[in-house]
């Protein structure tokens, strides 16, 4: 097993930022649109689940020797009513400009992408445990 971590820190009442290991940072904010000026943690999850079922399709077709112009993916959530507001329900839409790559094995390289490559896709579908702490520093 591999171990990640990331620090969340405060910059204002509703504005965070996360910082890998690596010192990679995200912007995180929680305000309502107009003032809203970074993805929100729900955001995050939609962007992290469509990045990394992208990149596995991407690298197989390339690996299929397929010409890609453009590529992209639409990931809508449908969410809980209530609090907390969890996604019931993800539709993930991918198209692929590509002139020489066909409709059935791009949805193979996708199915394969979603549904075997994609650690957080895997992550949403299992059990996953948490645990907390609290600590007060001075």
């Amino acid at each position: 097993m591999s171990k990640r971590n990331v620090t969340v820190r405060m910059k204002a009442d509703y504005e965070y930022e996360a910082v890998n290991q690596q010192g990679n940072k995200v912007q995180i904010d929680m305000y309502d649109a107009p003032d809203k000026r970074a993805q929100s943690p729900m955001d995050l999850l939609l962007s992290a689940l469509g990045g990394c079922a992208s990149v596995d399709a991407v690298l197989m077709m390339k690996k299929k020797r397929k010409e890609i112009l453009d590529f992209y993916v639409e990931v809508e959530g449908l969410r809980n009513e209530g609090v907390p507001a969890f996604y019931t329900d993800i539709h993930l839409k991918f198209t692929l400009v590509s002139p020489d790559a066909t409709q059935e094995e791009f949805a193979k390289v996708v199915a394969l992408s979603v549904e075997k490559y994609c650690s957080v896709s895997s992550s949403l579908k299992s059990r996953v445990t948490f645990s907390s702490e609290v600590k007060k520093a001075l």
